[in-house]
């Protein structure tokens, strides 16, 4: 950047409002995105999704610190979910909490990470929201592995972030606590989205803003009371988190700012992809977000309007821009592949059960030589209890049976591990699961059931990538099969 973003950085008054162009129209917001409506679950519900609340299912993707802490889930249907469980202290109304929750309950909105339920039975407090396996905000900007976020990412996190609180404001809903780089999620194509988990009411749970001092809106310091404009200044926080790569501080950011060492305030990373104007529009709106009083603060409905002119390669999806290419759609997929992706498994059983044995080369040989003696004779009723038990979805008893076939008997039997590896899918067993299916692609490397299996488990343990190169790999093999 040139001396010339220094300068139109200041061309206008500190009292001008911000320029309201006119709104793009296929950059409205669309309510509904075929979600469901507002659900009460049940404890035990909440418990099987969770597995039991597991350490294992802990995330920190949905910017949630102990005692609230927050599970990945999967519902009956499959579908996953994120669950914020809160301390028993945090809401001692349950008719408020459940009041609260309904109401952000209403929000249907694609640029927010919906609220789809809660649970209030005793003492529990629960909350169930779409979940979003692609990190945060603050993963991306501060603590990124392979390459910084692009400068045409940052411009779409800053509007999606806009038109969340644009969307939230008209439903009024404005208020937002403790807006801050961990509440901006990535859902599967790595779109952001800001958590609902922010727009409950405060409550005992804790303050609306961290206790880190430097980052609270003046006002909240003085009255203790969160107001949309405070909400604005945190989003003109967020604006300096993406122009920087790092987390400034509001008042040492307006000190930059004012000196015009704006090389210090800029992203090093950034070098050559934004222009001056560009530059100077952003750092311009962060400065109007952080004025010291709250009415000279722009709204929501303004900031979308100014951010959408700034908006660089648009047709562009969010997971290209984030430089991971593979995606659902990046390839082809059989009506098979389809269910994978999905997470049906009622059709990979279907599909299980009707090539049955056909793939395991060379086993009724061995089988027929293993009935001679007793030992194996108690080992083939084992095979046959798993698949009467496999037939008709009583999934623990073909695990137990399956189980017994494997450890005592001399034969391997890929589609044995197949539908022990199904089995223990069914059963929120997931890491099982890709136990076997690895021995699956071991045992047997071209079946494409062994990627697809895999493909599966890692959806189900929330390794989206590695599920899209297993996934990949299935389809080829898949499509090969059938085209010899």
């Amino acid at each position: 950047m040139g001396c010339e973003f220094s300068k139109c950085c200041w061309g206008a008054e500190q009292g001008d409002p911000v320029p309201e162009p006119q709104v793009d129209e296929t950059e409205e917001n669309v309510e509904g995105n075929g979600l469901s409506s507002f659900h009460e679950y049940t404890i035990d519900q909440l418990k099987n999704a969770t597995s039991g609340f597991s350490v294992e299912n802990i995330v920190s993707e949905h910017g949630e610190k102990a005692p609230n802490v927050v599970y990945k889930g999967k519902l009956e249907n499959q579908m996953r979910i994120a669950v914020k469980r809160f301390n028993k202290s945090a809401w001692p109304d349950a008719q408020q909490f459940l009041g609260e929750a309904k109401a952000v309950g209403q929000l249907r909105n694609p640029r927010l990470a919906n609220l789809l339920g809660c649970c209030c039975e005793g003492d529990e407090r629960l909350l169930v929201s779409e979940y979003m396996p692609n990190d945060t905000l603050a993963k991306h900007l501060f603590h990124w592995e392979t390459q910084p976020m692009k400068w045409a990412m940052r411009l779409r996190v800053a509007l999606h972030l806009a038109q969340a609180l644009e969307y939230c404001t008209s439903k009024g809903r404005a208020l937002y606590h403790d807006l801050n780089a961990y509440r901006v999620l990535f859902d599967d194509d790595y779109n952001p989205k800001l958590s609902c988990f922010g727009l409950m009411k405060n409550s005992r749970d804790g303050k609306s803003y961290s206790t880190n001092l430097a980052f609270t809106p003046p006002e909240y310091l003085r009255t203790g009371r969160v107001t949309p404009e405070s909400v604005t200044y945190s989003f003109g926080t967020l604006l300096l988190d993406l122009l920087s790569g790092k987390h400034i501080p509001p008042s040492h950011a307006l000190d930059l700012i004012r000196d015009r060492n704006l090389q210090m305030l800029t992203d090093s990373c950034l070098e050559g992809q934004f222009s001056d104007d560009e530059g100077t529009e952003l750092v311009r709106l962060a400065s109007r977000c952080l004025q010291s009083e709250p009415r000279e603060r722009p709204n929501p409905k303004s900031l979308a309007t100014a951010l959408i002119p700034l908006q660089k390669d648009s047709e562009v999806p969010s997971n290209v821009l984030m430089g991971i290419p593979e995606g659902p759609a990046s390839f082809p997929l059989s009506p098979l592949g389809e269910a994978c992706l999905r997470m049906d498994l009622t059709s990979l059983h279907e599909v299980l059960e009707k090539i049955g044995y056909k793939d395991d080369e060379g086993s009724a040989t061995e089988l027929s030589f293993q009935m001679w003696t007793n030992q194996m004779q108690e080992t083939l009723n084992s095979k046959k209890k798993g698949d009467a038990a496999f037939r008709h979805k009583d999934f623990k008893t073909a695990i137990d049976s399956y189980t017994h076939f494997i450890e005592v008997g001399t034969m391997v039997s890929p589609t044995m591990y197949a539908r022990r590896s199904l089995s223990y899918l069914i059963n929120n067993m997931p890491n099982e699961a890709l136990n076997d299916a690895l021995q699956v692609q071991i045992i047997t490397p071209v079946w494409y059931i062994a990627y697809y299996l895999q493909a599966v488990a890692l959806l189900a343990l929330g390794k989206e990538n590695e599920a899209q190169v297993a996934l990949k790999e299935g389809s080829s093999l898949e499509t090969k099969k059938n085209t010899n």
